[in-house]
């Protein structure tokens, strides 16, 4: 401890370093449940480039492992601490470089918080797709990390399709530039993707450049109510089939409805099994929910209400981004899942997880980006009682279960970190799997960046 302090403080300012173990407790993990955290040994919070080069020259002579972590909004366990590791928090890199009108691309830090971004961006008539629920406290670097989404996937697609390129601080202390900033470019392989998603245990990203949209016109949203959920993901398939593209189209289970108006006394109909969101940002988004509407009704929906304005709109996708909140109110603990399934078997994907909650006994909500087919199951349960613990446990992995049974995957865009990394080889195969374990030695041949997580 004594080396690693000394050899840390010849290349950092005093105040990057954190030894306070009350305070590096904080720091030990994530927002995942039942997933282990050790105690880490100092936190560094580096503002440069250099400075983060540094701590990983010093981690390599000494052997010890790195964790980087992002905002630690995650749900994986992912940015848990190792006992006895340097956690690498890059939140005070928090600088946008650049914003680029005429490239229409952005040059930002890992800290730079997602919303953050978004409103700057929109002010000079960009847009920045990507917008996980924890858009006003997330970071750039967490969302790169865990390739997250988002409720606009629909639509825009996820994390990875815009990042276009990185500078990354490797294992050993050197800078990687990958990707490029051009609209085209497949020069060798594309590291730039293996890097999102990769969770910290390629490297560290000290710098993106993302590709932004126009600014499209506000969206305007539609609320449908289905007697079933089955109905609810029958005219999800009925929008796809036929030919729209929303903007985003979100469900709400009854059980997340009725979590939200405890929470925010929103008014939402909490005698609908399942609320079906659905928007449009297009030029003439009237027409476009009118056809919606129609196909709802026809799903077997008892009541499609457009909204009258953009005020309105915001209303209804704030209930949306609060749903995951709202349902960490219903007990003293959740787990949440992240199954994606094809959009085909969404209905099978919600009717098994009704299944499976009363199979063990527990309140389960579930809202899902049902336009891509995404779920998040969330187990509610009392953490003081042994016996529900175990149950809750147990219908989480009955759902990872139930998704690979459906041709779907055990992580959207939560990541795998800690919480299910022994579901990994499932879905991977063994073939798979040793490629994936031949690419970390590759990067990280001491296996000090993020031990323990992915696999």
């Amino acid at each position: 401890m004594d080396d690693l302090l000394e050899l840390l403080r010849a290349g950092l300012p005093a105040e990057a370093l954190i030894t306070d173990p009350d305070v590096t407790a904080s720091y030990a993990h994530d927002m995942a449940s039942f997933c282990e955290a050790g105690a880490p040994a100092v936190v560094v919070l580096p503002r440069t480039v250099e400075q983060v080069q540094h701590v990983m020259r010093t981690a390599t002579a000494l052997r010890v492992p790195v964790v980087p972590q992002g905002a630690r909004t995650g749900l994986s366990g992912a940015a848990n601490a190792t006992d006895g590791c340097i956690v690498l928090s890059l939140v005070k890199m928090d600088r946008i470089l650049e914003i680029d009108t005429v490239d229409r691309v952005a040059v930002v830090e890992p800290g730079v918080v997602n919303a953050v971004l978004s409103r700057a961006v929109e002010d000079r008539g960009l847009y920045y797709p990507p917008d996980p629920s924890s858009w006003e406290m997330c970071t750039i670097g967490g969302n790169i990390g865990t390739a997250s989404g988002g409720l606009c996937c629909v639509k825009y697609g996820v994390t990875a399709e815009y990042v276009l390129g990185l500078d990354v601080v490797l294992a050993d202390g050197r800078l990687l530039s990958t990707g490029r900033r051009t609209a085209k470019g497949v020069a060798g392989y594309d590291l730039t993707r293996l890097f999102v998603g990769s969770e910290g245990s390629l490297g560290v990203v000290v710098k993106a450049v993302l590709a932004l949209k126009p600014r499209p016109p506000r969206q305007l949203v539609l609320a449908a109510e289905f007697p079933s959920a089955a109905s609810a993901c029958d005219a999800v398939c009925r929008i796809m089939e036929d030919g729209h593209t929303p903007s985003l189209l979100e469900l709400m289970d009854r059980t997340t409805v009725q979590a939200v108006n405890r929470l925010a006394q929103m008014g939402l109909p909490e005698t609908t099994e399942a609320l079906l969101l659905a928007a449009f940002d297009t030029p003439d988004p009237t027409a476009d929910l009118a056809a919606v509407a129609a196909l709802c009704t026809a799903a077997g929906a008892t009541e499609v209400v457009p909204a009258e304005d953009t005020a309105e709109s915001e209303l209804l996708l704030q209930a949306r981004r609060m749903s995951l909140t709202a349902l960490e109110t219903v007990s003293s603990a959740t787990m949440i899942d992240d199954v994606c399934v094809p959009r085909s078997k969404l209905g099978a994907m919600l009717d098994g997880t009704a299944d499976i909650a009363a199979k063990y006994g527990l309140t389960i909500g579930v809202c899902a980006h049902a336009g891509d087919g995404n779920t998040h199951p969330v187990v509610c349960f009392d953490h003081t009682d042994p016996d529900e613990s175990r149950r809750a446990r147990e219908s989480f992995d009955a759902i990872m279960a139930l998704g690979l049974e459906l041709g779907g995957t055990i992580t959207g865009e939560h990541g795998v970190g800690v919480l299910k990394k022994e579901w990994l080889a499932r879905e991977l195969g063994e073939v798979a799997l040793e490629l994936h374990q031949g690419v970390k030695h590759a990067f990280d041949p001491l296996g000090l960046l993020n031990p323990g997580k992915v696999f």
